[in-house]
């Protein structure tokens, strides 16, 4: 015997599990001649007997006994394979994998992919975060399919990107109400001797911010840097000092960190953009978080 006919064996299954050859023939809309032939052929290649005759009915041999407990855990094994497609099918997504620089707000990064989600296509979305550069070598390789960052990826990259504007947004001051009570004067003039929270060196807004303290001859006392703005933020929360975050998102983030708005600056100006391999969006993904930026979030 080289190799196992599971049509045959199903056939035998199914005598089997029926108890007889017609019933059988019923089940599988086949004659009974057509089973019994294609039986008797099985049991020949195998070279053992089956069944034997109990009357009318048909008996399952020792041997027919422990072939039916294989054909039981084939079948069995058949359908639920089956099933497993089934449900694939059913709940098929694509998935869409974004990189979130350190540097990009949380609150603004959610906002901007949450409408990706309601797309009529199922999507699966996949966020990495980290430094830009090693974001833009997953995207060289396409481990990535959108970037998100603070400024446009560097001219002097040797890799294949488009930098695609998704907006940009004045910055406001914020503070706990408890700090607040402690400023001196209006804004900005509150800033001078006060305890402030930077972004890292490797945020765009960090020189602008820089030069604007500068501009208007202000010298807070610099607490701490950071690397990422949500670390910023939850400092800020907790009162160690003053923060700047985009206007654009000044309610989310007075809700989530218990702050208080303290004044804003229109002329401190923070960005958002997309990198991406594709010259112009086309991706229903990607698309959706342009239109999202664009008539959604920064108006």
């Amino acid at each position: 015997m080289s190799t196992l006919n599971f049509k045959h064996l199903r056939y035998f299954w199914m005598v089997a599990k029926t108890g007889s050859i017609a019933r059988a023939a019923e089940q599988l809309h086949l004659t009974p001649q057509s089973i019994s032939g294609q039986l008797s052929e099985f049991a020949d290649t195998l070279g053992v007997e089956l069944f034997r005759r109990s009357g009318r009915q048909l008996e399952l041999t020792d041997t027919g006994r422990r072939i039916l407990s294989h054909a039981e855990n084939i079948f069995n094994t058949g359908d639920e394979l089956l099933e497993i497609v089934r449900d694939q099918s059913r709940t098929a997504t694509t998935t869409f994998r974004v990189g979130c620089a350190d540097s990009v707000s949380k609150l603004i990064a959610c906002r901007l992919v949450a409408p990706a989600l309601g797309l009529a296509e199922p999507l699966r979305i996949i966020c990495r975060e980290g430094r830009l550069a090693s974001l833009l070598a997953d995207l060289a390789v396409h481990r990535l399919d959108l970037i998100m960052a603070d400024r446009p990826m560097p001219a002097h990259l040797s890799v294949r990107g488009f930098n695609h504007l998704l907006g940009e947004s004045g910055m406001t001051l914020f503070g706990t109400p408890a700090l607040a009570t402690t400023l001196n004067g209006g804004f900005p003039e509150c800033l001078d001797g006060a305890p402030l929270l930077l972004p890292g060196e490797d945020f765009a807004i960090y020189g602008r911010l820089l030069q604007w303290l500068g501009d208007n001859h202000l010298h807070p006392r610099i607490v701490g840097e950071f690397d990422d703005s949500a670390m910023m933020k939850a400092f800020g929360q907790s009162g160690a000092g003053l923060f700047f975050a985009p206007t654009v998102i000044a309610p989310q983030v007075c809700e989530q960190y218990a702050v208080v708005a303290l004044g804003r600056v229109d002329s401190l100006v923070e960005q958002v953009y997309a990198i991406t391999t594709e010259r112009r969006l086309s991706h229903p993904a990607t698309i959706a978080i342009s239109q999202s930026a664009r008539h959604e979030l920064f108006v």
